[in-house]
């Protein structure tokens, strides 16, 4: 459950950016104003981006062979390296330079689609997150991340559903009735995206080593000699 809820929070995370807030709540009222199903659908068009990227590259992880432990130590190490991209400054800037192709590529093409209809709606939500990949890779490369431990591709789906609705989270709520709260806080929301992306790399990278080193199993262990009869049985139980 605690990977579920870590997921989540990436999500909810990756559009609480400092460059990314900004003109958030200008691509909602769009979305609104084409139609009123509009932010909707524009959230289960990145929502099923993200899920579909994040389970694809863990089943071709599966396809080439590897084993659970040889994806999950992978999956180790990109936590490592995003969680540094989102600590050291100098790295996120050579990772927004890398991605900026792909950015610049998705943003042309999402010039093309008429956004007037619920279709362009969903297209456009496909492609927006391609377009804030500068921004949102690390966070979403730590979910993938995250999905890659999971034990079988039903896990890692639902890993990736829940980094998913962390990410529709904000977009509804711009959507539907926080719109004008939102906007009156978006200095406090600003500092709050600064202030966590530093400790989102923390997160990502001692997170990283733990299950690369496998200290997590050390940890369940130590756990488990300690807890009391009770509670062991009422975890065997859940």
């Amino acid at each position: 459950m605690e990977l579920l809820f870590f997921a989540y929070l990436a999500g909810l995370l990756t559009l609480i950016n400092p460059c990314v807030l900004p003109v958030l709540p200008i691509v909602v009222a769009s979305a609104l104003q084409a139609h009123r199903h509009g932010p909707a659908v524009m959230a289960l068009g990145m929502s099923l981006s993200f899920v579909v990227l994040g389970v694809s590259i863990t089943a071709f992880g599966y396809a080439i062979g590897l084993t659970t432990d040889d994806i999950s130590r992978a999956g180790a190490v990109l936590m490592i390296g995003f969680g540094l991209i989102l600590l050291i400054p100098r790295f996120s800037s050579a990772f927004s330079l890398a991605t900026a192709g792909v950015a610049s590529s998705a943003d042309s093409q999402l010039d093309q689609i008429d956004r007037s209809t619920l279709r362009g709606q969903f297209l456009g939500g496909l492609l927006l997150g391609m377009v804030w990949s500068p921004c949102v890779g690390p966070t979403l490369g730590g979910a993938i991340s995250l999905a890659s431990q999971g034990e079988s591709l039903a896990w890692a789906t639902l890993i990736m559903v829940f980094f998913a609705l962390g990410v529709s989270t904000l977009i509804l709520a711009l959507g539907y009735g926080a719109r004008a709260a939102l906007m009156r806080r978006q200095d406090t929301l600003r500092k709050i995206a600064t202030a966590a992306r530093p400790l989102m790399g923390l997160i990502f990278t001692a997170v990283g080593l733990m299950l690369f080193f496998r200290w997590h199993h050390i940890i369940e262990a130590w756990l488990l000699d300690r807890m009391p009869l009770w509670l062991l049985d009422l975890s065997v139980a859940f």
